[in-house]
């Protein structure tokens, strides 16, 4: 009887298979998301969070901006994470923060004139840049990924492990 090919499974062990096929999947995960944020800042000058918000202010209808909360949960980011962001980009001209109108103490972030501009030429690069990145696949394919991108979204929002996590033991300075 031959061995038994690197990588391979036998029958009896369906788990073991699903474990090392959700590894690859959630890996290659891990890659693509690298990739686009390298490929990103090469190709169109801004990183994928800057890309992110950039879209998500874009948006002309709510003229007095987002909250940097409500901004912060839609693109699913830390709210250190996005002021960070946010501050190279008011450095740059592109947002600005402003008085919430209807709260005096709350501030709200939105496009500038100079935003709005650099957004308008940016999504159409963004444009060419999705069309060759997903260039191998029909377009059902694209709304199957979407679709199936869409529930492992969902489902990863759901996760609630029963263990405890385990804490990292911290290293002894000496």
């Amino acid at each position: 009887m031959p061995a038994e090919a690197p990588g391979a499974h036998s029958p009896e062990q369906p788990e073991r298979v699903a474990d090392h096929l959700n590894n690859r999947i959630f890996f290659r995960l891990f890659q693509v998301a690298n990739t686009l944020q390298k490929q990103a800042v090469k190709e169109l000058g801004v990183t994928t969070v800057q890309w992110a918000v950039l879209g998500a202010l874009s948006d002309p209808r709510p003229t007095h901006g987002m909250s940097v909360g409500t901004l912060a949960d839609f693109l699913v980011v830390s709210r250190q994470n996005l002021d960070g962001v946010l501050k190279r980009l008011e450095r740059d001209g592109l947002v600005e923060r402003v008085t919430d109108p209807g709260d005096k103490r709350a501030r709200m972030v939105r496009l500038t004139r100079e935003g709005f501009a650099f957004w308008a030429e940016l999504r159409e690069r963004i444009f060419q840049f999705y069309d060759q990145a997903a260039s191998g696949f029909k377009f059902d394919d694209r709304v199957a990924l979407a679709h199936y991108l869409n529930e492992l979204y969902r489902s990863l929002t759901m996760v609630r492990l029963e263990q405890p996590r385990r804490e990292r033991k911290k290293a002894r300075r000496s």
